[in-house]
């Protein structure tokens, strides 16, 4: 009965099996330091969407009041709301883009190449 070839690699070259578990866990480091990235920079993205909409809220209940009671209208009662809203627009549309690459990609990809070069040799 053979052995499966990576065995015989265990066996005779275990540094070999070292440097590669040594490069999986660069390029882990690698990849979950993009990824984190990235997610640091949409949570407070959305964080910053939802201060400023409460503001947005605030502010225009302010308007409004204001307008009420001084019976007339001025622009700057649209204005004041208005830039709140259009911060928490574009925060919330940052907050929802899709990630840069795909997570962890390049880590899949990698262990899936290293999965079938296993079967090839499995197999031969």
């Amino acid at each position: 009965m053979a052995l499966h070839p990576l065995f015989s690699v265990l066996v005779r070259r275990p540094d070999l099996v070292l440097a590669h578990l040594a490069g999986y866990a660069d390029l882990i480091r690698q990849e979950t330091q993009v990824t984190g990235t990235w997610l640091v920079r949409r949570a407070i993205a959305w964080a910053l969407a939802i201060l400023a909409f409460v503001v947005f809220l605030i502010l225009a209940g302010v308007a409004v009041m204001m307008a009420a009671l001084q019976h007339e209208f001025h622009w700057m009662l649209l204005l004041v709301p208005g830039l709140a809203l259009a911060l928490a627009i574009g925060a919330y549309l940052w907050a929802r883009r899709k990630p840069p690459q795909a997570a962890l990609g390049e880590l899949r990809a990698q262990f899936q190449a290293d999965l079938d070069t296993l079967g090839s040799l499995g197999s031969a």
